[in-house]
């Protein structure tokens, strides 16, 4: 329950000086313009102007950074529907519908619809953090490798609704995702694929290769079009469309909901976060919806899934970070150092001797996203412009961009390398009509499954029975055969339908 004194201090602490509020805009642009370049992490956004919080008091300086961490992870939509590149990992289930949306005309729509799913993600997300931050973070403390192994398998499922049209094809395309994502050295120490290369020992570095399979692949593709957009009439930027795109948000309250709790639940486990939340909420959509078929053909349903749990992920793992101390993912622990470098340590003690400050950073949390509405909506307007550029001029430019981008990752030359093997990757498989989706959800969760697994074997020697002591996972995997059933129920339902349509036409 809320301490109504905690919360009566903190709303005193956030009126009693404007300061803290003079650097929410500048943090949300700066999130939103890196959250947008592709190759710049959310992370790397917050590391770069960490120094800058040191000569700031702890509110504010936690009010800014956080403020970069709410704009970059609306930002990374922007990219992902205009020009199929994800700006953050969290943000690759938004181009399996943004991007066709865009390539029909409807930018405009599609914008809009990510900016409200994101705004009221994150605004809900906050709403169940106030509330639930406590019982949240004493679950995900109880979570093991298996627990995470089974949210992992869950994730699994994804390929076969990434199948497209040949499922032999896109489980083909899975399974080489998952072979890439193993590549480099295990927890257990064996090295597996690296052929030699040294840099290949932590793994395929993931963000070069998205860009690669997902964007660079598209673009050469493209490169006989003159226009990203045919139809010289739907090429228009119209603040009308993108509050259309926005309303049209409000018609599914349903997927939003039901974003935001998997954003939540999974973006409150370490390691795990948003790259899986918005892939779970996506397939999860797909399977529930009477017009799953159309999925990556640019539904409107698509992108409101993914980006309602992509900014739903921020405050569960907020709630982790702040009641745990532990940090769910490269965001949550600059956060972390933030804390340290004002002397405060984050965790069950921050929360118990400093709850008004805790109350008063989820209560700017609630600003920031109803700013990110109004700041938003400038950006996206000035965005969309990229499809009135030539694809003369903006192919060579996004490649630029990218390959800079990738390089900038750790400073070799590995990212662009590793996007120009990906590029051809992604183009061939265009080609011959296997689902590049299925291979980057294999990529994303490769490793991830493997790693849990195998720590799973070596905490329970290999005994199945290890499973009955975790009723947190049994219950993980009777949610996903609950949802599986399901899903084949309305599949077998729907044919039923079509079928007697047929009957009756």
């Amino acid at each position: 329950m809320l301490d109504l004194a905690a919360v009566d201090s903190a709303l005193a602490l956030l009126t009693s000086s404007g300061t803290a509020w003079l650097f929410v805009i500048p943090g949300l642009l700066i999130g939103l313009f890196f959250g947008a370049m592709p190759g710049i992490s959310i992370t790397m956004a917050m590391a770069i102007f960490l120094p800058m919080t040191l000569y700031m008091d702890f509110l504010p300086a936690i009010i800014f950074l956080t403020s970069i961490y709410t704009g970059a992870g609306f930002g990374g939509s922007v990219p992902a529907v205009l020009m199929n590149i994800p700006g953050t990992s969290s943000a690759v289930a938004t181009t399996f519908d943004g991007y066709p949306m865009a390539r029909q005309g409807k930018h405009n729509e599609a914008l809009g619809l990510a900016l409200a799913a994101s705004v009221i993600g994150c605004l809900a997300s906050y709403v169940l953090l106030l509330f639930l931050i406590v019982p949240v973070s004493s679950v995900v403390l109880k979570m093991g490798p298996l627990e995470m192994s089974a949210v992992a398998i869950w994730g699994m499922l994804l390929l076969g609704s990434l199948s497209g049209n040949s499922l032999p094809r896109g489980l083909l395309a899975g399974v080489l995702g998952l072979l890439l994502g193993t590549i480099g050295m295990n927890t257990a120490g064996y090295v597996r694929g690296t052929m030699g290369v040294p840099w290949l020992l932590d793994g395929i570095p993931t963000i070069p290769a998205m860009m690669g399979l997902l964007a660079a692949s598209q673009l050469i593709s493209l490169v006989n079009a003159k226009y990203l957009i045919d139809d010289e009439a739907s090429r228009k930027i119209s603040f009308r469309r993108i509050f259309s795109g926005f309303r049209m948000t409000l018609q599914y309250p349903t997927i939003i909901l039901r974003g935001t709790f998997i954003g939540v639940i999974i973006g409150s486990i370490p390691g795990v976060g948003s790259s899986i939340s918005n892939l779970l909420s996506y397939s999860e959509t797909k399977r529930n919806a009477p017009d799953g078929a159309s999925f990556g053909t640019g539904n409107p349903k698509g992108v409101i899934a993914a980006e309602s749990a992509n900014s739903s992920s921020e405050g569960g793992a907020m709630a982790t970070m702040l009641a745990l101390g532990i940090p769910g993912g490269g965001a949550t622990a600059i956060l972390l150092a933030a804390f340290a470098m004002h002397n405060i340590v984050g965790g069950p003690s921050f929360i118990a001797n400093s709850k008004d400050v805790v109350y008063a950073i989820i209560f700017s949390n609630f600003a920031q996203a109803l700013l990110l509405l109004v700041v938003g909506l400038g950006f996206v307007y000035l965005a969309g412009y990229i499809v009135r550029v030539p694809m003369r001029f903006l192919i060579p430019s996004v490649l630029v961009v990218a390959v800079f981008g990738s390089y900038a990752i750790d400073g070799t030359a590995s990212g662009p390398i590793t996007l120009v093997v990906f590029s051809i990757l992604g183009w061939a498989m265009v080609r011959y009509g296997y689902p590049v989706a299925a291979t980057v959800v294999g990529l994303l969760l490769g490793s991830l499954v493997e790693g849990n697994l195998l720590r799973t074997w070596q905490i329970s020697g290999g005994d199945p029975a290890y499973a009955l002591e975790r009723p947190g996972a049994l219950l993980i995997l009777a949610l996903m055969a609950f949802s599986i059933g399901m899903t084949a129920w309305s599949a077998r339902r729907r044919r039923r339908a079509e079928r007697l349509a047929d009957v009756e036409s």
